[in-house]
């Protein structure tokens, strides 16, 4: 059988497991802040993209593949205790998990650089929206009549799905500030949804990738195992502390993204 560091041909010798040891460390933090707000692909995709060996796109591949048992988790977790509404969820998951698909297909063709002036002036609307009015999120106010919410959930699950599949990091903050913002749910049943939501595009981004044959297995699979704890304790804590505490770690994950996405665009020129 072959060992793991060999399938995944990172660094030789004994530089290989201080890699993978650094990865799976990544996953568990990244399934930890993808359950109570999102964002989780911050830590985990840049981590694969900065190992050696890994191209980009086994990097995207192995980044869903792991992010699938960690919102599984988040998502089985937090259904049990929040009992999140599921009227908007599965119309809105199973059209992100179509667009998911359709962005992993062009995810080769189409640069990230296009995408990222586009969203870092979307999170700085959505952070300041966030931090300017305290109210919002802090109770389920829901908007619209019910069919209403449907369409507004499955057009936003839609081109969240889009972007999941062609870049990725930040997707769990845009699902529920979609949730909070434009359904009116407040932002403990927004990172319930969110995460059944998440759990779609990453099933829908590897039914383009497997059979590419862009995953690498063996670390995909530890990590995921990483991932299933962080997220499995992430929840528990959001549950526990409430819309409140999501809302302010919602708003440091989305400077954190804002950041990171600044940065990429000015080392880019």
């Amino acid at each position: 059988m072959t060992s793991l560091a060999a399938t995944v041909q990172f660094l030789p010798e004994e530089g290989d497991w201080t890699v993978v040891a650094l990865l799976i460390a990544a996953g568990f933090a990244a399934g930890w802040i993808d359950a109570v707000v999102g964002g989780g692909g911050l830590l985990q995709l840049p981590a694969l993209l900065l190992a050696p060996g890994i191209t980009p796109v086994q990097a995207l591949a192995t980044n869903k593949l792991a992010s699938v048992f960690g919102t599984a988790t988040s998502s089985v977790t937090y259904y049990r205790a929040v009992k999140p509404s599921l009227r908007s969820t599965w119309p809105m998951a199973v059209i992100a998990l179509a667009g998911s698909f359709a962005g992993a297909s062009v995810a080769s063709a189409l640069p990230a650089s296009v995408f990222k002036p586009i969203i870092v002036v979307a999170l700085v609307a959505v952070a300041l929206i966030t931090l300017f009015k305290p109210a919002l999120g802090a109770v389920t106010k829901l908007k619209h009549r019910a069919s209403k919410r449907t369409v507004i959930a499955s057009t936003a699950g839609a081109m969240i799905g889009f972007y999941d599949g062609v870049l990725g990091p930040g997707t769990g903050v845009f699902l529920v500030i979609a949730l909070v913002g434009l359904l009116g749910y407040d932002f403990l049943q927004a990172s319930a949804q969110a995460k059944i939501v998440n759990l779609a595009t990453n099933v829908g981004a590897l039914l383009f990738f497997i059979p590419l044959g862009a995953v690498l297995w063996p670390l995909g699979l530890a990590m995921g195992l990483a991932n299933v704890l962080g997220s499995f304790l992430g929840a528990r804590m959001a549950i526990a502390k409430g819309a409140k505490f999501v809302r302010v770690l919602f708003l440091l994950v989305v400077a954190v993204l804002v950041v990171k996405l600044g940065y990429d665009i000015w080392a880019e020129r």
